[in-house]
């Protein structure tokens, strides 16, 4: 069993000019909690050891930059590395890969065996579960705008 998308290589994101200094960029859902403590923490850590990745919210004008919809980006986390664009455990295995603290992890769950079972739980159960849960977020603040 293989994840479910592998490196792929795409034109985006567009010319993004500040961010060309970046040699790898994560999109992610900064309105999921679960998705935004995770990102965060990342984030703090590669700004702390200044190393050379990029942070992308699907819910500002930066999605514009990649080549997905707003629905396609809620659903699982993207990495673009060197013009490649992964997703899901492959996206967290580049990204891990950039962060000298988290290689372990990304050595680890990229073992044969663990790593079919790290896409699997990830691709049927838990990107599932958290788009679930964002669709009913997007759907009580839609009500709550009606009223």
């Amino acid at each position: 069993m293989a994840c479910r998308i592998a490196a792929q290589p795409i034109t985006g994101p567009k010319h993004m000019t500040d961010n060309l200094t970046k040699s790898t960029r994560v999109l992610y859902n900064a309105q999921c909690p679960v998705c935004n403590f995770e990102i965060k923490h990342y984030e703090r850590y590669s700004s702390d050891a200044a190393l050379p990745l990029g942070f992308d919210d699907l819910n500002s004008d930066a999605l514009a930059n990649w080549d997905l919809t707003a629905d396609q980006a809620a659903r699982r986390l993207y990495v673009l590395h060197k013009g490649a664009l992964t997703s899901g455990i492959e996206g967290f295995l580049v990204l891990w890969a950039q962060m000298p603290r988290y290689r372990w992890l990304g050595r680890l769950v990229g073992c044969p065996g663990i790593k079919q079972i790290a896409c699997a739980i990830y691709d049927h159960a838990l990107a599932p579960a958290i788009y679930r849960w964002h669709l009913h977020r997007q759907a009580r603040l839609a009500r709550k705008e009606h009223r």
